[in-house]
């Protein structure tokens, strides 16, 4: 049976994912979208033919599942007013918000429900995401396969042993695509530094981080493996690593890291209850 679903909110990672299950054959007249901007509405069912409405209770009433893709401030709002409505016709629930947590969302939305939280992150846009799922207890595998089939539309998605483990995701790959723009930035401007012009700089940075992305993620072989196979003795690479390392690189992103982490524990704190 296909499932009804049902995305309450359709800013940019709802509409990745709707694309991404659209590309693979996922019919449209079986997706709705809601917002509260008409305009993004118009917009999102003018690129994908989906059903829209601005009626977050309308637009349950029929779901199988529901993926709640509004903004962490204000998933407490609507999920009370979902909760009604959510008890009554019990559906699968998935949340993309941040720093929202299972308690938080089984007390706003009531007792009973399936619920799975996930963290994608923002290659998803592209349908090359990495998302990590953990789901409570009242989830079936029927639902858990449900939810992997909608996050991995759009890329990668692995289920977690524990909900802690959601900030860490959060810290690697939630925020990673940063730390890879930060290393694609200080290239390019090293390069340019160097002598090339920009454009041929980013040119050769970016394929540089895709090639090298590529082979690591086609090879059987360590990242460590990979590294030293490039890197010959008495070569530049090897002049180039002898500096990374003398400035304590891994120690660099191991904290960057770890503050993420940190400030994703803090979010969920402040945003949930």
């Amino acid at each position: 049976m296909i499932a009804n679903l049902t995305f309450i909110g359709a800013g940019n990672m709802a509409s990745s994912l709707i694309g991404g299950l659209l590309a693979k054959g996922y019919p449209a007249d079986r997706i709705t979208a809601t917002d509260a901007q008409p305009e993004t509405l118009e917009r999102i069912k003018n690129a994908l033919y989906i059903n829209t409405t601005t009626d977050n209770l309308e637009a349950v009433n029929n779901a199988n599942a529901v993926i709640l893709a509004v903004k962490p401030q204000s998933m407490k709002a609507v999920a009370l007013e979902l909760a009604p409505a959510l008890q009554k016709r019990k559906p699968l629930v998935i949340s993309i918000a941040a720093g929202i947590n299972l308690s938080s969302l089984e007390k706003w939305l009531g007792s009973g429900l399936a619920i799975v939280r996930c963290m994608p992150n923002t290659p998803a846009l592209i349908q090359q995401g990495a998302t990590g799922l953990f789901a409570n207890k009242n989830t079936s595998e029927a639902d858990k396969t449900l939810a992997q089939n909608i996050l991995e539309a759009v890329g990668l998605a692995l289920w977690l042993d524990t909900e802690n483990q959601l900030d860490a995701v959060t810290a690697l790959s939630g925020s990673g695509p940063a730390y890879f723009f930060l290393m694609i930035e200080a290239m390019e401007q090293a390069g340019i530094k160097l002598g090339l012009n920009e454009k041929t700089a980013r040119q050769l940075t970016l394929q540089t981080a895709l090639g090298a992305a590529a082979m690591a993620q086609g090879s059987s072989d360590t990242p460590e493996e990979l590294r030293k196979k490039v890197t010959s003795p008495g070569g530049t690479t090897e002049q180039a690593i002898h500096s990374f390392q003398q400035s304590k690189f891994n120690l660099i992103v191991q904290t960057a890291v770890e503050a993420a982490n940190a400030r994703s524990i803090g979010l969920s704190s402040e945003l949930g209850e």
